[in-house]
């Protein structure tokens, strides 16, 4: 069994600095686990811990049931690849896969056994007596994660391994990594900023925000149910629009939400989904709309349900439009401090930017006077904490 522990771990340095606050996670066996989160979140520091490249100040990390604070990276049976690749450039690639293995002590057959599996797994078949400046940087992070394999560790571990590609090669990693974790049941620990990637790749993702988990939780339902504010911002592409509002109830009973001077109805579903709503009318409150609630209306929408704004820009993405258009609310976005020690909302001004994603059409173009209608049962509603307004 492989699984991965975090009790209440802390890392504290000697100045004083806290880069992870009670980290509180469970790894099962064979999982695939994401970090994500912003520079200086935390996330990096939690997997050296986990490989023994960091010593925790507090707390206890459990592999397989047994606690491992004083265990020396050796000892762990964990394997890192990095995201410099971090090979002997000296070496061929042959050499770079059979140096772990010389370490081990492995008889020479039984290296050259693991050396053409890996090989053959990765398509290095073709590259074993090259260096690593003959390769490219797609060929040296299949060496780099190949010298991982050939140890059959109970852990992977990956810190940012697809960085330093290009983006067609990232695609094309990524989905070899994935592949990777499905052949050999093995648990892995993956950190990303990307949060595609982390989207895209693992079973279930760990949002972090200076130092603390904010939510662990499958893709689809970090991007459906986000805890608070941040989540929802940092999860989806293009961002969450986030700002604020109020609530309001109509004398027929239903709802609506304030956008400037409009008054968008609010759908049964939503109503269903926030059981508290009736406490928060005419409160302020912090209202998150994803690019994709917002449509092109047909002759069936009424003009109540649709916002009309000015389009300051659109990007033309072929089956789809990025849409920027003025809207009289005001803008919030999470800002992170440079050490990551600190994190806040800032608000944008009273008139702010706002996003759509809407399929191509010729009536959407910079300058245009465009109604948009909005998929209010997609809308999120958060406290002015940022925290989401309970069910």
């Amino acid at each position: 069994m492989s699984a991965v522990e975090f009790d209440h771990v802390f890392k504290v340095y000697p100045n004083g600095y806290t880069a992870i606050k009670d980290l509180c996670l469970e790894i099962q066996d064979q999982e695939f686990l994401v970090f994500v989160g912003p520079s200086g979140c935390g996330k990096s520091t939690a997997m050296r811990m986990l490989a023994g490249l960091e010593e925790i100040s507090a707390g206890k990390l459990i592999i397989g049931g047994e606690v491992v604070n004083n265990k020396t990276p050796q000892q762990r049976n964990i394997a890192m690849v990095f995201q410099n690749y971090a090979l002997y450039p000296h070496m061929t690639v042959k050499q770079n896969l059979e140096f772990p293995l010389r370490m081990m002590n492995i008889p020479v057959n039984k290296r050259q056994e693991l050396i053409n599996d890996a090989a053959q797994q990765l398509g290095l078949q073709e590259l074993l007596e090259r260096k690593p400046k003959a390769l490219s940087g797609g060929q040296r992070q299949r060496v780099a994660m190949g010298r991982a394999i050939v140890r059959n560790p109970s852990v992977f571990l990956m810190d940012e391994p697809l960085s330093n590609l290009d983006a067609k090669m990232r695609v094309q990693i990524r989905t070899e990594i994935a592949q990777l974790q499905r052949q050999k049941s093995t648990t892995m620990v993956y950190v990303t900023h990307d949060q595609v990637e982390a989207m895209t790749m693992g079973d279930r993702v760990a949002v972090m925000r200076a130092g603390e988990l904010q939510q662990i939780a499958p893709p689809q339902e970090l991007y459906d149910n986000p805890a608070n504010i941040f989540v929802a911002g940092f999860i989806g592409s293009p961002a969450m629009n986030i700002f604020h509002s109020q609530l309001q109830k109509t004398e027929s009973g239903t709802f609506t939400l304030d956008i400037g001077n409009q008054h968008l109805p609010v759908e049964q579903g939503l109503v269903d989904k926030y059981s508290q709503l009736e406490q928060y009318v005419k409160r302020p409150i912090i209202a998150g709309l994803r690019p994709e609630a917002f449509y092109l209306p047909d002759a069936n929408i009424s003009l109540d349900s649709c916002l009309q704004v000015k389009v300051k820009a659109v990007e033309a993405l072929g089956h789809e439009m990025i849409v920027y258009f003025d809207a009289p609310v005001s803008r919030i976005e999470v800002e992170e401090s440079n050490d990551g020690t600190d994190a806040s909302l800032k608000e944008g001004e009273s008139n702010s930017i706002l996003i759509a994603r809407v399929p191509s059409s010729q009536d959407v173009y910079t300058g245009a006077q465009l109604n948009l209608a909005v998929d209010t049962s997609k809308l999120y509603l958060f406290h002015k904490d940022g925290e989401v307004i309970g069910n």
